[in-house]
């Protein structure tokens, strides 16, 4: 099979596929729970439900990962999970407009969007990243993952932007009519990403005078893999690097609030400062890279980098919860943003790495197990910050103290995250545990 590198053009391409992800999840996630909170006067926990549903869903990608191994193919699962997202964003809108009217419905509906929502998610992002891996030079991929995660973060802006400026003044009809915009143009982007890019030969041609192999069933493809130390070792450090990385989202505008006295408006341009320095971050990684070309291929030291440094950082705010207004904290969040931006451009190297490490036909399921991690660390890391924040608050009485150990001990899960990056790179190989197995077995039977 000739499976043929993919140029820059190419990587811009399947970034493309990221962008419209990116616009539709923004827009479900962020500007829906909005309206429903503010305009809708609904609960706070409702959006954060709908949320959750979403993440909940996303712990099926290994199995939608082993279908596209089964298939050969993952142009179909990338273009059938946009068109599935597409569908949940667009029902979303339909969901919140009917809540206006008649609640239950408009919940019952927003249900099933949102699990649409986590399973268009899965399916697209899970074979979008095994076809980029599997597609990308090696000296390639830390330049391949900051481009697409750009690109989604691009996404993210532009959504947010033009979906503002249009929703004004608000109504439900106008809701919708936005929504459908951003999921055609979402769909549009997607197929002007994967046309042709696999090429006609990705299907694997058929020998007709040798019987194939009946194919495994999902639990064996998944015992399998889970089987490979280096598979689940990095499952492992997806899920407590990602705990790390999102469990400072949700207290992080709240803290500068309470401690530094910050007004709505100023805690909002204080996460736009830490996304700035997120963008920076993931462009420092290739960027050093092109300057020192040692450094380019060397993934595992920039995520253990990227670990610790991100570790540096909330330290840095756990003393400024402690020092209080005369800290310099913007420049602190700057710091965080641009250390988390680096490790995550490696992290995801990493991933694209390994991915094809380990059985054969098995890169669906290995990326499908590490993204149902990450989807399940950020599901409840968010959770676990602000309820590990109210009970600090709660046992010491003091709002900068409890925030000050919040934040340390994220830091410490950083540095368990960077200790385990170790741990995954010294994991055998699964053909040496089997070699071994074998002599240990030949010298019971001499």
């Amino acid at each position: 099979m000739n499976n043929p590198v993919l140029s820059w053009f190419g990587i811009v391409r399947l970034g493309l596929v990221q962008t419209g992800l990116g616009a539709i999840v923004v827009l479900t996630t962020s500007t829906l729970n909005r309206v429903m909170v503010v305009e809708l006067a609904m609960p706070a926990m409702l959006p954060g439900a709908l949320v959750a549903i979403h993440y909940a869903l996303q712990v099926f990608r290994p199995a939608w990962g082993h279908g596209s191994d089964l298939g050969g193919r993952r142009t179909r699962w990338i273009a059938g999970g946009m068109a599935v997202l597409a569908t949940g964003g667009l029902l979303a809108s339909v969901a919140t407009a009917w809540m206006t009217t008649h609640p239950l419905f408009g919940i019952a509906l927003a249900v099933i969007a949102f699990g649409l929502i986590g399973a268009g998610v899965g399916a697209a992002g899970t074979s979008l990243l095994v076809l980029l891996a599997k597609r990308t030079d090696d000296s390639r991929r830390a330049a391949a993952a900051t481009i697409v995660w750009v690109m989604m973060i691009a996404g993210f802006i532009v959504t947010t932007g033009a979906a503002g400026h249009m929703l004004d003044p608000f109504s439900p009809l106008r809701l919708i009519a936005v929504s459908g915009c951003v999921s055609v143009a979402a769909m549009i982007l997607t197929l002007l990403g994967v046309w042709g890019i696999e090429g006609r030969t990705a299907t694997p041609v058929q020998q007709p005078t040798r019987k194939l192999p009946p194919k495994s069933s999902f639990r064996e493809a998944f015992l399998e893999v889970w089987a490979e130390p280096k598979s689940r070792r990095f499952a492992i450090f997806v899920f407590v690097s990602m705990l790390a990385y999102s469990a400072q989202d949700l207290i992080l505008e709240p803290f500068a609030g309470v401690v530094f006295g910050f007004t709505p408006g100023e805690t909002t341009k204080l996460s736009g400062v830490q996304h700035a320095g997120t963008l920076i971050g993931m462009t420092l990684v290739p960027l050093i890279g092109a300057v020192y070309p040692r450094s380019r291929g060397n993934l595992q030291i920039w995520t253990i980098g990227g670990c610790l440094a991100s570790a540096i950082a909330l330290l840095c705010l756990a003393a400024a919860a402690l020092a209080g207004p005369s800290w310099p904290l913007r420049e602190t969040v700057f710091m965080l943003g641009v250390t988390n931006g680096a490790y995550a451009v490696a992290a995801i190297g990493s991933m694209m790495s390994l991915v094809g490490a380990g059985g054969e036909k098995r890169e669906g399921v290995r990326m499908g197990l590490w993204g149902a991690a990450q989807a399940f660390a950020f599901g409840i890391g968010g959770f676990l910050g602000t309820l590990a924040s109210d009970i600090a608050r709660y046992l010491l009485s003091s709002p900068a103290l409890s925030y000050s150990v919040v934040f340390a001990a994220e830091a410490g899960l950083f540095v368990v995250a960077a200790l385990m990056a170790v741990w995954v790179d010294r994991a055998p190989a699964r053909g040496a545990i089997q070699q071994r197995d074998l002599r240990a077995v030949a010298v019971a039977g001499g």
